[in-house]
């Protein structure tokens, strides 16, 4: 015994010694970049998104409550104060709202790079109004801020990368390779009219694309508890979306003579098995590779955590689990989002529904989440379905170590001194998913400063955008544009 416990010991020393030599040896592989001249940004570019966000182009649930005039008065107002832009590009009207724009390149041999957004915003939950600082579609600008539905998700983007174009083609920038600008109009409702009609018409022409960037990730400030940096968090992969249906029928009847065992009892008890057998949790992928980058920047206790996930990972991931945005990152989600039963309190239900969401961790699928579903609920007067209109698997996983990355990266950097650029698993879907087939550097982040409390502001209550995050922002497009497009003159 006495060997044996100096065996263990010896051992327990021996991985005390690798872990400490691992965290002392942990240094972040960020590229190095100088900061580039502060260019002025168009004068009243925060009045323009302010306008923008006056023309309710709402996404509705119900396709008959689409308001195709909102639609056309943002296009008008686009054509109006972007004169260069709708002179100079080639603007294209696709799947009846969205549009598409196309900036020839001098070197046709060169792949295009792919600026999206997207034009439509989420309704206001009714009752609500009441809580906003300022009215949902005012626009107004108070306090140093743009306030408003879409001022951040996501007419910031468009607007934005507008701007940088606008910006651009004033100081007569020629782009080396095409760059196209592409804005769907029903991102909020699945995209499948928007952004799917515009990458199959830049795939029928054959388009092959160097780099694509959309909303996703932000600017964290305090995303991450212990990290002092702001911290750009630049999506490389997402997560997909999945609504399983479990139902289940019985005879009805009158409540004063109840069975053993009702249809909502049943599909009580099959929802929280559900509920309390989650998919399995993983460190890995764009999780792995977050904690990897800005490891080296927290305190030596955390730092010594991520410099040795090989031993550390289960400590992790339960740290993780306590919270519900960390968890997201980390396994395939489960959100019971619907339950129905039942006409009247004396009748029994003779039939019971629960819609249960799912968000697709990398590595999952769609076929698997049914299968663990089925295996979990193991009741056969439970049926197990896939349910509603709209699924994604998750999407592929585009690589750190490609140019378009570094690019990104030394963009963000050169015009925000001082922030970390770390990959990020984006738990949402997005309108990126229908390009994966026309490039592999498939990127989603957008150059806003967020703290924690502002996350609940998008599809939330007073969504708003600070002045000068905007104009930063307009500057980091226009920047990633010149970088990307690759005019000398520009630099």
């Amino acid at each position: 015994m006495r060997r044996f416990l100096l065996l263990v010991g010896s051992a327990l020393v021996l991985v005390a010694g690798v872990m400490l030599v691992r965290t002392l040896r942990y240094r972040s592989d960020g590229v190095e970049v100088r900061a580039v001249p502060e260019v002025a940004v168009r004068q009243g570019a925060s009045e323009r998104l302010a306008g923008a966000v006056r023309i309710p182009t709402i996404s509705h649930e119900d396709a008959a409550a689409f308001d195709a005039d909102a639609f056309q008065r943002l296009h008008a107002f686009l054509e109006t104060e972007f004169p260069r832009v709708h002179s100079q590009l080639r603007r294209e009207i696709v799947g009846t709202h969205s549009l598409l724009y196309t900036w020839p390149g001098r070197n046709p041999s060169l792949e295009p790079i792919l600026l999206m957004g997207h034009l439509d915003v989420v309704p206001v939950e009714a009752g609500t109004e009441d809580r906003w600082q300022q009215p949902p579609f005012s626009g107004r600008i108070a306090d140093g801020f743009i306030w408003g539905r879409g001022a951040i998700d996501n007419k910031f983007t468009v607007l934005g990368t507008l701007e940088a174009v606008e910006m651009l083609l004033g100081e007569e920038f020629q782009p080396e390779r095409t760059v196209y600008l592409a804005y769907g109009h029903d991102e909020e409702v699945g995209g499948t009219r928007g952004a799917r009609h515009i990458a199959a018409r830049l795939k029928g022409r054959g388009v092959r694309l160097e780099m694509v960037l959309d909303e996703g990730g932000v600017i964290g400030d305090g995303l991450l508890p212990g990290l002092s940096a702001p911290t750009a968090l630049v999506g490389i992969g997402e997560k997909g979306f999945l609504s399983v249906e479990l139902a289940t029928q019985s005879a009805g009847g009158h409540s004063s003579v109840p069975p053993a065992r009702s249809a909502v009892g049943i599909l009580s008890e099959a929802v929280v098995r559900v509920e309390r057998n989650p998919m399995p949790a993983r460190v890995e992928g764009p999780t792995r590779q977050l904690f990897e980058r800005v490891g080296p920047a927290f305190p030596f206790a955390q730092r010594l955590v991520f410099a040795n996930l090989w031993a550390t990972t289960p400590l992790v991931i339960r740290k993780l689990e306590t919270s519900p945005t960390t968890n997201a990152m980390v396994r395939t989600t489960t959100a019971v989002t619907m339950f129905q039963a039942g006409t009247k309190e004396n009748v029994l239900a003779s039939r019971a529904r629960a819609v249960i969401n799912f968000r697709i961790l990398p590595g999952d699928s769609k076929a698997r989440v049914l299968e663990h579903v089925r295996n979990v609920v193991d009741d056969e007067r439970v049926a197990v379905t896939s349910a509603g209109a709209f699924s994604a698997e998750p999407s592929a996983v585009s690589s750190t170590d490609s140019e378009s990355f570094r690019m990104i990266e030394r963009t963000i950097r050169s015009v925000a001194p001082g922030t970390m650029v770390a990959p990020y698993l984006v738990v949402v879907v997005t309108d990126a998913r229908y390009y994966g087939d026309l490039s592999s550097n498939v990127f989603r982040f957008m150059p806003v400063q967020l703290a924690p409390a502002d996350l609940a502001r998008m599809h939330g209550t007073n969504e708003r955008v600070a002045v000068q995050d905007y104009e930063r922002a307009i500057r980091i497009y226009r920047q990633l544009i010149v970088n990307a497009a690759g005019s000398e003159r520009a630099r």
